[in-house]
C-alpha cells in the first residue's frame, strides 16, 4: 500500500468516521490532496488555505448538517495549512479549536509524526525508512517512502516461518522454533530471500555461502548483539573492535526490541546466554574493552555485568551509594542474574547496600530517642531492631558466597565497619541509661514473668492444652521474622520481653520456669555458676523440666522441638502443657558462626511445622520464648576487646558479663547485681560499655547487657482459630533450563511458575519452600537467601501466573541424582517435584 494511501485510509478515514468532525493541521502541505480526496456525498472537505473566516462558516453549516434526517452527510474534515495550537493560548485564538474540541484532530500525538506513520506502513523495512529519513535534509517525499522495498514483503520466509512481521521473522532466524527450524532445514529458497531481508532489514550482509540454518545464525547472532553493545557504548569502539561488523544506527529500534525478547523469553533466555557468551569470547571482548569505565546501560555480554558490579560496588566502599541504587534498580531484571553465581553477588551488594544505608538513617535518628531508656528500647522495637536483621541477612549471604578473588571485600568492610559504627553508638546510650535505670525495665514484661503471666493462667482452665515452645537465642528481629511467618498460618501475637542477666543458657532458660521472677537466685558452686528457683538447682535440662513435672505432675510431658516435628510422638491425653524445647540456634552458632547463619530458617521452619502438628492434636495455644538474643561480631579485630576492671570476678558470662565485686572504669560499668535483677552470691555485675567483649576473637556472643542481647519476643500463637482461606486449586511448574535434567553448576537456577485456575484467588499470593532432596529425602540443595527469597525462611511468595528464577546452593560434597520439590511450608506437603541429576564438569 502507497503510504498516501495507508494514511488517508488506516489513519484519516477511521478517525473521521469515530468522531463525525476531524481538523487536520498541516503547515508543511504534505497532506492536502489526501485530504481533498476524502470529499465524497457522505463526507464534507473543508479548506481553510485561502480564508479561516469563510472556511470556519462552512464548516459550522456542515457540522449543523451531520446527522440530520434529510442529509446524506456522516462527517466534515477541515484541513487548516498551519501548525497543531499546543497551549491554552494558541487553542484560544485558534478558529478551528471548537471543532477539534468536539470531533478529533491530527496530528494528534507522537505516533501520528511523518516518520512514524511511515515505519507503520511499512513494519519490514524500519532501517530503511530510518536511514531514509536521517539522510534527508527535510523530510523524504510519498515517492521515495513508496520505493522502499520495492513491494517485497518475503513470502517465502513468511510461509516458511509462518511469521507475520519482519521482528518475528528476524527473531525466528535467531532461535527458530522446533518446527520452524524443520521447515527451513526441508528447503533452501529461503536462504536468498533472507539474505536480502537482513541487508533491508538490518543493514547485514550475508557473509557465509552455507545454505543451512545453522550458518546463517551464528552470523546474524554475532552481528545483532554485538550491534546492540555498540549501540549502547557511550564513547568510540577500541581500535581492535572497529572492523567488526554492526548494524547501522538506524537499526538500533529492531537490534534492541529483539535483544529484549531474547533475554526476556523463559524458552529463549538459556540460549540467549550461551550464544552472548560464546561470542564475547571469540571476539575477545572483556580484554578489548578493559580500559572502558562506562559501557552504558544494557549488559548484552557477561563481561559488561561484571563491570556494572565493580561499578556498584564501588559506590559502596565511597559512600556514592545513589549510583549503586541506580545501578541494582536498572540490573534487577538482568539476564546474567540467571546464572546462580551472579545472583548471589548481585544479592550480597544489595544486601551491603540496604545495611549501609539502613546504618546511616538510624545513626541520623538516634539522638530523637536518647532522653530515656523507654524512649531507646521503643526506639528499637520499632525501627533500630531493623539494623539487627539487615546485619545477618548480610553476614548470611556472606558466609554462603566464596570469594577466592576478594571481590566483594569492599563490600564486606563497609557494610560491617557502618553496623559496628551504629551500634557502639546504640550501645553508649543503652549503658547510660542502664546506669540510672537498673534492669529489667520497670513496668515492662520481664522473661521471668513469661510463664507466669502468659501460660499458667491458661491452664486453669480444664482440659485447656497449652504447648511452651523454649528455644535458645531466638533475638528479638528473628521473632519478628518469625511472628510474620506464623501469620499466615493464624493468629499470632508478638510481644518484647526482657531477659533475665547474665544473658546467658542455665540462667535464660531458669528465668522460663514457673514462679521465677521471685524465686530465682544464682549462687556459685564448685568455681560454676549454677541458678536455683526456691533453693533447687535449675541448671541443667533435666533439672529443668523436673521443676515442670513437680508441679504439673501428668499434665505435663516434654520433649526436643526436633523430635516432635520429625518423629510421631505419642502425647497422652492427660498432657495439658507440653514444652518443646530447641538449642541449634544457639549450639551451631556457638560453633561456627559463619557457616551456620544459614541454618536458622531451618529452626524457624521447625517451628511453623510444630504448630500445624499441635493444632491437629487439640492445643489451643502455643507459647514461643526464648532465654538470651546474641551479637554478631563479624567485624572483631584483633585489638578489639574490652579490658578488665579491677576486683575479684570469681565468674565470668560468655566474656560480657562478670559476676563478684570490683570497681568500674572508662571501659566497664560496675554497679550492684540487684539493680540488674541479678539476686544471689554476686554483690556486683561488671559489663563492657561498649560491645567489644572481655576477652577477643568472639564472633558470636552474648551474656551481657545490649538490645541485641537483652530484648527477646514472646510469641503467642492461638491454634483453634479458623483456617486462613487458601487457594482452591493450586498448581506449582518447576523448570531447568528448558527441559534440562542434568545440573553442570552448584548453583544451579530453577523457575518456579504459579498456576492458579481458581478465579477467586487471583490476588492472593502463595509462600514455597524450595528444596532439593536427594532419594532418602536428605536436604542437598536450598534457595540462596536475598532477593526473592526471605532469608529468614527461606520461603518465597508467587503470586498466580508469577514466574521466579531462584538460585539453589547445592551441598557441595553431593553428586547424583535428586528432586527438586516445592513444599507448603506449614505442612511440609510436595506441590510438585522436578527431577534432576548432577553433571559436574570438575
Amino acid at each position: 500500500m502507497a503510504i498516501a494511501d495507508f494514511i488517508r485510509e488506516e489513519i484519516l478515514r477511521p478517525r473521521l468516521a469515530a468522531a463525525g468532525c476531524l481538523v487536520v493541521y498541516d503547515v508543511q502541505g504534505r497532506y492536502k490532496d489526501l485530504c481533498l480526496d476524502l470529499k465524497d456525498e457522505k463526507t464534507q472537505v473543508v479548506d481553510a488555505s485561502e480564508s479561516s473566516i469563510e472556511s470556519r462558516e462552512a464548516a459550522l453549516a456542515a457540522l449543523r448538517t451531520v446527522g440530520q434526517p434529510s442529509s446524506k452527510l456522516q462527517g466534515v474534515l477541515i484541513y487548516v495549512p498551519s501548525k497543531r495550537p499546543e497551549t491554552d493560548e494558541q487553542r484560544q485564538i485558534d478558529p478551528f479549536s471548537p471543532f477539534a474540541a468536539c470531533g478529533s484532530i491530527f496530528p494528534q500525538d507522537d505516533g501520528d509524526e511523518y516518520l512514524s506513520l511511515c515505519l507503520k506502513a511499512k513494519p519490514d523495512h524500519h532501517t530503511e525508512i530510518r536511514r531514509v529519513f536521517s539522510a534527508s535534509e527535510g523530510a523524504p517525499s510519498f515517492a521515495v517512502i513508496d520505493a522502499i522495498g520495492g513491494g517485497v514483503s518475503w513470502p517465502q520466509l513468511r510461509a516458511t516461518l509462518k511469521a507475520d512481521s519482519a521482528r518475528e521473522i528476524l527473531a525466528a532466524l535467531l532461535l527458530p522454533s522446533e518446527s520452524q527450524l524443520d521447515a527451513l532445514k526441508a528447503q533452501e529458497g529461503w536462504v536468498q530471500e533472507a539474505r536480502d531481508f537482513l541487508r533491508a532489514s538490518l543493514g547485514l550482509s550475508l557473509k557465509t555461502r552455507g545454505k543451512t540454518w545453522a550458518s546463517v545464525a551464528d552470523e546474524l547472532w554475532r552481528y545483532v548483539l554485538f550491534s546492540e553493545f555498540v549501540f549502547d557504548l557511550p564513547e568510540p569502539l577500541p581500535e581492535s573492535l572497529q572492523d567488526v561488523p554492526h548494524a547501522p544506527i538506524e537499526a538500533k529500534p529492531v537490534v534492541e526490541d529483539v535483544c529484549d525478547q531474547l533475554r526476556n523469553g523463559p524458552k529463549t533466555r538459556a540460549v540467549y546466554i550461551e550464544r552472548a557468551e560464546a561470542i564475547e569470547s571469540e571476539l575477545n571482548l572483556a580484554q578489548a574493552c578493559q580500559a572502558i569505565d562506562d559501557l552504558g546501560e544494557r549488559d548484552t555480554f557477561p563481561f559488561e555485568e561484571r563491570t556494572f558490579l565493580r561499578a556498584a560496588i564501588k559506590g559502596i566502599s565511597t559512600g556514592e551509594t545513589d549510583t549503586t541504587r541506580e545501578i541494582l534498580a536498572r540490573h534487577k531484571g538482568s539476564v546474567w542474574r540467571g546464572k546462580g553465581e551472579s545472583q548471589a553477588q548481585w544479592d550480597l551488594v544489595r544486601a551491603g547496600l540496604a545495611l549501609v544505608e539502613a546504618c546511616e538513617d538510624f545513626e541520623r535518628q538516634l539522638p530523637d530517642y536518647s532522653r530515656s531508656q523507654a524512649e531507646l528500647l521503643d526506639f528499637y522495637l520499632g525501627s533500630l531492631r531493623e539494623a539487627d536483621r539487615l546485619q545477618r541477612e548480610f553476614e548470611q549471604a556472606v558466609g554462603d558466597f566464596l570469594d577466592p578473588h576478594g571481590l566483594m571485600n569492599e563490600v564486606v568492610q563497609q557494610a560491617r565497619a557502618r553496623y559496628r559504627r551504629l551500634t557502639e553508638r546504640v550501645q553508649g546510650l543503652f549503658v547510660k541509661h542502664l546506669e540510672t535505670s537498673g534492669w529489667p525495665p520497670a513496668g515492662r514484661l520481664a522473661n521471668a514473668d513469661v510463664f507466669d503471666r502468659l501460660v499458667a493462667d491458661r491452664l486453669k482452665e480444664k482440659g485447656r492444652k497449652v504447648a511452651y515452645l523454649m528455644v535458645d537465642a531466638l533475638r528479638y528481629e528473628l521473632g519478628v521474622a518469625l511472628e510474620k511467618m506464623l501469620s499466615e498460618d493464624g493468629p499470632v501475637e508478638l510481644q518484647a520481653a526482657y531477659a533475665q542477666l547474665p544473658s546467658i543458657t542455665i540462667v535464660g532458660m531458669a528465668s522460663l520456669l514457673p514462679g521465677a521472677r521471685a524465686e530465682l537466685s544464682l549462687a556459685l558452686e564448685k568455681e560454676a555458676l549454677l541458678p536455683k528457683l526456691a533453693g533447687v538447682p535449675v541448671g541443667t535440662v533435666v533439672q529443668r523440666m523436673d521443676a515442670f513435672r513437680k508441679r504439673f505432675g501428668d499434665r505435663f510431658a516434654e520433649m526436643q522441638l526436633n523430635d516432635f516435628v520429625r518423629g510421631k510422638p505419642k502425647v497422652a491425653e492427660t498432657v495439658d502443657l507440653l514444652v518443646l524445647r530447641s538449642t541449634e540456634i544457639d549450639s551451631q552458632l556457638e560453633n561456627n558462626p559463619e557457616s551456620t547463619l544459614g541454618l536458622i530458617p531451618g529452626i524457624l521452619k521447625l517451628i511453623r511445622v510444630a504448630l500445624h502438628k499441635l493444632r491437629g492434636m487439640g492445643f489451643k495455644e502455643a507459647v514461643i520464648a526464648t532465654d538470651h538474643g546474641f551479637f554478631l561480631n563479624a567485624q572483631a579485630e584483633a585489638g578489639d576487646v574490652c579490658k578488665k576492671p579491677s576486683g575479684a570476678w570469681p565468674f565470668n558470662a560468655h566474656d560480657r558479663m562478670m559476676l563478684g565485686d570490683g570497681a568500674g572504669d572508662g571501659h566497664s560499668l560496675v554497679v550492684a547485681s540487684e539493680k540488674l535483677g541479678i539476686r544471689g552470691d554476686f554483690a556486683q555485675a561488671a559489663l563492657p560499655r561498649s560491645m567489644a567483649p572481655y576477652r577477643a576473637g568472639h564472633q558470636y556472643f552474648h551474656g551481657g547487657a545490649s538490645l541485641t542481647e537483652a530484648v527477646v519476643p514472646v510469641l503467642l500463637a492461638r491454634l483453634d482459630a479458623a483456617e486462613q482461606p487458601k487457594m482452591a486449586k493450586v498448581a506449582i511448574e518447576l523448570s531447568y533450563k528448558n527441559g534440562a535434567k542434568r545440573i553442570t553448576t552448584r548453583v544451579p537456577v530453577i523457575e518456579v511458575i504459579l498456576v492458579s485456575d481458581d478465579m477467586f484467588s487471583q490476588g492472593m499470593s502463595v509462600e514455597i519452600l524450595l528444596e532439593a532432596q536427594d532419594s532418602k529425602g536428605n536436604v542437598v540443595g536450598e534457595p540462596r537467601p536475598g532477593g526473592e527469597v526471605n532469608p529468614a525462611t527461606r520461603t518465597l511468595s508467587l503470586m498466580p501466573g508469577q514466574r521466579k528464577q531462584i538460585a539453589l546452593r547445592m551441598d557441595p560434597d553431593f553428586e547424583g541424582k535428586f528432586s527438586v520439590k516445592a513444599l507448603n511450608p506449614t505442612t511440609l506437603a510436595s506441590y510438585c517435584a522436578l527431577n534432576l541429576e548432577t553433571d559436574y564438569t570438575v
